[in-house]
């Protein structure tokens, strides 16, 4: 039997070597978490699920059992760490991303080439909406990440256009002084759901999405930091007559605001004449209320005080007066 010549066998040590242990090293960075598997099984944190964390708060009952997600042993930053040749690392960034809420991953010549993102408004009429948004990957909820979606972004997206698209098709405006209760039906509904009733209230329907979009992080491991709607642009052909509508609703408002301001004007003066007067009648009451204590003072000090008291009265008003005229008994 020809035995195997060295130089094979330290070549078969040093290739080895070099793709076990040499590699078998590794190290994660600051904006990075880690997940490590054994034989394609990832390490969990015994029979821990994402149940029992806040996130879970943002599911409906019927979701909870659907996205219960083990809880890994997430690896921090820093390093070197070592792996077995049958364990892999997963590594995962969870810095703040941002991406146009228009583009799609897997199209990129939808929704005109990632530009505008299309969406039809309670009144009929289709709207063009540009915006941002801002997601990470959440360290609480890796396992959903990388193993419960195959490409989590291009799931959220899919996700965030629909919650979007069906917030705008039912949006309505708050309640204000010109869609009060007490005013007709059919005026509170053409102001609530207009184009330009969306335009103003770009801050709530941001909030509206985040609150609906809060369960992203539960469901798919990614955490939507927050969407940033910065344009609604209506079809050209309703263009003039929006600002038409415009302008007579800035005017309408101006006047409201002038006729709010001179009631509040006249109700301020009004409190004031009130307090005034108030003032003066108890200017002229405090005197009687300390003559009156006065002689009750007199009258319990002795049987002739208050009589006394009557007679010097009297006797200050004959010097002071310039004719007297008395009864005759």
């Amino acid at each position: 039997m020809v035995g195997i010549p060295i130089g094979i066998i330290i070549g078969f040590v040093g290739w080895f070597m070099l793709r076990y242990i040499v590699t078998s090293f590794y190290t994660v960075n600051q904006n990075e978490r880690a997940v490590k598997t054994s034989f394609g099984r990832a390490q969990r944190l015994g029979k821990a699920t994402t149940l029992a964390s806040p996130m879970a708060e943002a599911l409906r009952p019927d979701e909870r059992e659907r996205y219960a997600w083990p809880q890994l042993h997430v690896i921090r930053p820093g390093g070197p760490y070592f792996k077995w040749p049958w364990e892999r690392v997963y590594k995962v960034s969870v810095a703040t991303e941002t991406v146009n809420m228009a583009q799609d991953l897997e199209d990129p010549t939808a929704n005109k080439h990632g530009t505008i993102l299309e969406a039809v408004t309670k009144d009929q009429l289709n709207t063009g909406l540009e915006g941002q948004i801002r997601y990470r990957a959440s360290e609480h909820n890796l396992y959903a990440y990388l193993f419960g979606v195959k490409r989590p972004i291009v799931h959220v997206m899919g996700y965030f256009v629909a919650i979007l698209r069906e917030r705008i098709a039912r949006f309505e405006a708050p309640e204000t002084p010109l869609t009060d209760p007490d005013s007709s039906a059919e005026m509170n509904v053409m102001a609530g759901i207009s184009i330009n009733d969306i335009r103003k209230n770009l801050s709530l329907l941001n909030d509206f999405m985040e609150a609906d979009c809060r369960s992203s992080e539960a469901r798919y491991g990614v955490v939507l930091d927050a969407s940033l709607i910065t344009a609604i642009d209506p079809p050209p052909e309703v263009e003039s007559a929006l600002a038409a509508i415009n302008t007579a609703h800035n005017e309408v408002s101006s006047d409201i605001s002038l006729a709010q301001a001179a009631a509040d004007q006249k109700i301020v003066q009004s409190r004031r004449a009130v307090e005034i007067e108030t003032l003066n009648a108890q200017a002229e009451v405090e005197p009687l209320v300390a003559l009156a204590a006065q002689l009750k003072a007199l009258q319990t000090s002795g049987p002739g005080a208050l009589q006394a008291y009557v007679r010097n009265v009297r006797l200050q008003l004959y010097a002071q007066a310039h004719q007297v005229i008395l009864q005759e008994k």
